[in-house]
């Protein structure tokens, strides 16, 4: 048995128009489609919003007449502007992902109506695998002085090699299109919007130092990407040329001491012992570029002093050498700590801070953008589809349990986005079926929850992370000891053995779970070392974090890579 076929494509509000006679004198893309006799369409799925209900009616009723055995079937759709990449992307991937495709149908996806936004969304739903369909682009006689209500038609498989200059078409456009940082937004909420505009204003007309204050996961990084790749357009489209050199990232956190100097300013051979020949330092890489210095509120007061010196003069001295450096670059950077109360306390030096404080942003938390969650679960749903070429989708009642739990009080974020995206990778790599159900979920929250109830260091500290931390009782209560003994234990048995687990004293169970959570959240051994001894490290002659972590696990027969 031969399979069905069937059309999905938007209702042409201009090449479908038409209320009298004359309509059938010219080619209208959507009816042309039942018109070919080796081209039977089964199915015609029209997607139209509700403005356009009379002229629905009127291609159903046409299409009836040159095609009964077509079966048309509308869907609405509300598009807030048909413009508007990311409105449309993501109404198109919600009706993607609510369609029911059948194994016996062959699908192709009318490319010709809807505006060229559309056309790109729908181009990447097909290709990305969301949608699995051909394309079929129609087009009219090439001779205009001939009425021909047929037309011509082209059917596209995105397998077939040769089609590699539609994708680079359609690829160049799309990237037009997300050349601002708002069409790579994904939130409803008025005052992100707002800042992330102010931002946008501040990338492409100024070079002062950017400086992005947030919580540990707010997407200080991801910001810091997309406005250098909106810099670099900017420029290239007015001045005819690529000027901006490269982006330079480096997290300061993982810079220390005679490190710290030799990979931000660079050194001489002989300047420091090992140092056996030179080095350019990142300063020097970034000339021409932006230079973006994550953890920023982590660097020593030596280095903030040279730094300062680099900006003021764009001149600084490699590590060991009397010849000064000339640089030129933008400085981006970003911290989780509150830079104000840091000066206060004699961590951050206040004249650079005053040089940083040209543009400061602070970046909101993930509980102050709840209104977001449902459309960043969308985003990361697509994400992870699009990278595994799979489709991944909650059941109804899941994601109503998912986002109810999301949005509760119970639910900190407390790494913010970096947690949310991590739960929707464990999510869809343990769902069957590639399908999210209840229990998947309620897994899921039970593990978060445990995530959360661990202790937080960061209360009463400078950090912006705002000590959000919470116990399970909440945070104007104090946990029992049955309750903190219950919840270490739930952690450790992911790594011990019972029988490993009953020569623990509480007291060290507790300690343990906390030290594995904190490995957890760090990407190296000597990161989660360097967070773990902060307050020690100054008081040892020669402060070993990573080597000082590696030995505590060992006692309890555990490695660092190991707990990722």
């Amino acid at each position: 048995m031969m399979n069905k076929t069937a059309v999905i494509g938007f209702l042409g509000t201009t090449l479908d128009n038409g209320f009298n006679d004359k309509r059938w004198q010219r080619w209208r893309p959507t009816v042309s489609l039942g018109l070919h006799d080796e081209l039977l369409v089964d199915e015609l799925h029209i997607l139209y919003s509700k403005r356009d209900k009379r002229l629905f009616k009127i291609i159903v009723d046409d299409v009836a007449q040159v095609s009964p055995n077509t079966t048309v079937i509308g869907h609405h759709v509300a598009l807030i502007s048909p413009w508007d990449f990311a409105d449309v992307y993501a109404e198109l991937y919600d009706f993607a992902a609510g369609f029911d495709f059948q194994d016996n149908t062959d699908y192709l996806l009318h490319l010709t109506t809807g505006t060229h936004v559309a056309q790109i969304c729908w181009f990447l739903l097909v290709e990305a695998g969301f949608i699995p369909a051909d394309l079929i682009q129609t087009s009219p006689c090439p001779r205009p002085d001939q009425a021909d209500p047929q037309g011509r038609y082209q059917v596209i498989d995105l397998d077939v090699s040769r089609y590699d200059g539609l994708r680079e078409r359609f690829e160049a456009e799309k990237q037009q299109l997300w050349q601002t940082l708002q069409a790579n937004l994904v939130t409803q909420n008025a005052a992100y919007q707002k800042l992330i505009s102010d931002i946008e204003k501040v990338a492409t007309r100024s070079t002062a130092p950017i400086l992005l204050m947030g919580a540990t996961g707010a997407g200080k990084s991801q910001l810091a990407g997309q406005i250098y790749a909106l810099k670099k357009a900017k420029v290239s489209s007015t001045q005819g040329k690529n000027t901006l050199e490269q982006f330079v990232e480096v997290n300061c956190a993982t810079l220390r001491g005679d490190t710290a100097m030799s990979v931000l300013f660079g050194h001489v051979k002989g300047a420091f012992t090992g140092a056996a020949s030179n080095r350019e330092g990142l300063l020097k890489s970034a000339d021409g570029g932006l230079l973006f210095l994550d953890e920023i509120g982590e660097l020593g007061l030596d280095e903030q002093a040279m730094l300062l010196t680099a900006l003021e003069e764009q001149r600084f001295y490699p590590l060991g050498s009397d010849k000064p450096i000339s640089v030129s670059f933008q400085l981006m950077a970003g911290t989780n700590k509150d830079l104000r109360q840091a000066v206060a306390n004699g961590e951050f030096r206040a004249d650079l801070f005053a040089r940083l404080n040209t543009w400061t942003f602070f970046l909101p938390s993930l509980k102050d953008r709840l209104e977001d969650l449902p459309a960043n679960i969308d985003y990361e749903l697509a994400r992870l589809g699009s990278e595994q070429q799979q489709h991944y989708r909650f059941t109804p009642e899941a994601r109503q349990l998912y986002e109810s739990f999301a949005m509760s009080a119970d639910a900190t974020w407390q790494g913010n986005f970096r947690d949310l995206t991590a739960s929707m990778i464990r999510l869809t790599t343990l769902a069957e079926s590639k399908v999210i159900r209840n229990d998947d979920v309620q897994a899921e929250i039970e593990r978060l929850t445990h995530l959360w109830e661990l202790p937080d260091s960061s209360n009463g500290s400078n950090s912006l992370n705002g000590g959000n931390g919470r116990t399970k009782n909440s945070p104007d209560t104090t946990l029992d000891s049955e309750t903190i003994e219950q919840g270490s234990h739930n952690i450790l048995r992911k790594y011990l053995d019972e029988e490993i687990l009953t020569t623990i004293d509480p007291f060290d169970a507790v300690q343990l779970a906390y030290v594995i959570e904190v490995c957890i959240r760090h990407k190296n051994q000597a990161a989660a070392g360097r967070y773990l001894y902060a307050n020690s490290r100054d008081k040892l002659k020669s402060p070993n974090d990573s080597d000082r972590l590696r030995k505590y696990l060992l006692k309890f027969g555990l490695r660092f890579d190991e707990l990722k």
